[in-house]
């Protein structure tokens, strides 16, 4: 990680192990000589406008205190409130959920949606307690939280670990502290509480759509293009049955209990019901069994990361043969990852555009609370793939003019719009 002389890093981050963090920085500094004289305002996109830190005290089913410690991050909110998920995970930090409030301020401005950056997270292993613990860890946080977010500030969704249900406890908890119900606090709530059609598959399926159109700017059709997915669930599964239905050849799977492969194409409809029933897709009937080594270096048309950040690094790129990566997770590929596959001519489509469906249909929802009108399924789906494309093809545009991969400008796009807004907008007070 390169030296800031300029402005010192925030004192709370190590700067030994920035983390995720780190990750993004490099990425801001490598789109900076493009920024031209909004340059001056880059270290806007450096430091989170407010991070905010949690004590989540609740009492156990076994009537034991138990404290937790959770996080709200708001990145940016110079074109509009907060966005993004809340993630329930054991390894979260500060680091991770500031990069990701981060890339979210990017993938919001990237599609051009009227969102900042945003992102929470509550340091938990969900597996270890009961639906009514997680409820009232789920309550108790958004009462911590509940001063900085909002319909106008922040909307918190979604994330790892976290569902509709978790959503639906939010907006209760929001509503009966604001004492009128406000359904638009929050995305991917359920229909019956004012969530929208089509928002569970909305990331999956924007995958698949920004998939098709790289493959088909490569010249490569779709019917009997090589399909490699690393994860199975939300995303992964969605984009696995989506292109297995439009005639692809999704060859492998790898999820957190294996990886599954058939050279002639994996049945997904039976591995989706398989791994419902199941809990993972191991032992798959009709397939074989890979080790991670050998499904990282399986030769394919397209892989899509759709798991956790950094499973792409120096380590194994170099083994990686595919011809396209459509990056469904956030920060799967690290920097020294992206030099290597670059140099190899692996086109990237970047994750803040690749899995950027699902805030954009989060938006959709936001729309509809606001207005109490909703969309079809067919309409939420269209408008969807409208956005989708408009944004790949605008961002590959600007790829082609600075000659730069796709990742470089998504972020061009992105963060010239941001500082734009911080600029007009100016310093008050």
């Amino acid at each position: 990680m390169s030296e800031h002389p300029t402005h010192a890093l925030p004192s709370y981050l190590n700067s030994h192990e920035l983390g995720p963090w780190g990750i993004y920085l490099e990425q801001v500094e490598r789109v900076t000589p493009y920024l031209g004289k909004l340059a001056r305002w880059v270290e806007t996109l450096k430091r989170p406008k407010r991070s905010l830190i949690v004590d989540i005290p609740i009492e156990l089913d076994n009537g034991t205190i138990a404290h937790f410690e959770g996080y709200r991050v708001q990145h940016n909110t110079s074109r509009g409130p907060g966005k993004g998920g809340v993630r329930f995970h054991q390894d979260v930090t500060l680091s991770e959920v500031m990069a990701l409030s981060a890339w979210m301020s990017v993938k919001s401005a990237a599609v051009n949606l009227p969102f900042g950056g945003a992102k929470g997270g509550i340091r938990i292993d969900p597996r270890n307690y009961s639906r009514g613990e997680l409820e009232r860890i789920t309550r108790r946080y958004t009462s911590e939280i509940g001063a900085i977010i909002g319909p106008n500030k922040d909307i918190p969704a979604p994330d790892v670990n976290t569902n509709a249900q978790t959503m639906a406890w939010m907006m209760d908890t929001y509503s009966m502290n604001e004492g009128a119900t406000t359904t638009g606090v929050v995305t991917g709530k359920p229909v019956s509480l004012g969530g929208s059609l089509g928002r569970v598959e909305a990331t999956g399926r924007g995958v698949f759509v920004v998939g098709r159109e790289a493959a088909r700017d490569a010249g490569i059709p779709l019917e009997n293009a090589r399909v490699v997915i690393q994860g199975f669930g939300n995303v992964g599964g969605t984009a696995a049955r989506l292109f297995y239905e439009s005639g692809a050849r999704v060859i492998a799977i790898q999820d957190h209990t294996g990886c599954v492969y058939k050279s002639t194409g994996l049945d997904v409809l039976a591995l989706l019901k398989h791994a419902e029933e199941h809990g993972g897709i191991a032992g798959a009937p009709d397939t074989e069994s890979l080790t991670v080594s050998e499904f990282w270096s399986l030769e394919t048309e397209l892989l899509i990361p759709a798991a956790l950040e950094g499973q792409l690094h120096k380590d194994n790129a170099n083994s990686i043969r595919a011809k396209i990566i459509i990056e469904g997770a956030n920060g799967p590929t690290t920097p020294e990852a992206d030099d290597i596959l670059t140099s190899k001519g692996t086109l990237i489509v970047p994750d803040v555009l690749a899995n950027a469906g699902g805030v954009t249909v989060s938006y959709f929802e936001w729309v509809q609370d606001f207005s109490s009108f909703y969309w079809s399924e067919p309409e939420i789906n269209q408008r969807l793939e409208t956005m989708m494309i408009d944004a790949y093809t605008s961002i590959s545009a600007v790829a082609k003019e600075h000659q730069v991969s796709q990742r470089t400008s998504a972020f061009i796009t992105a963060c010239t719009r941001i500082l734009e807004a911080r600029e007009v907008r100016g310093l008050y007070p």
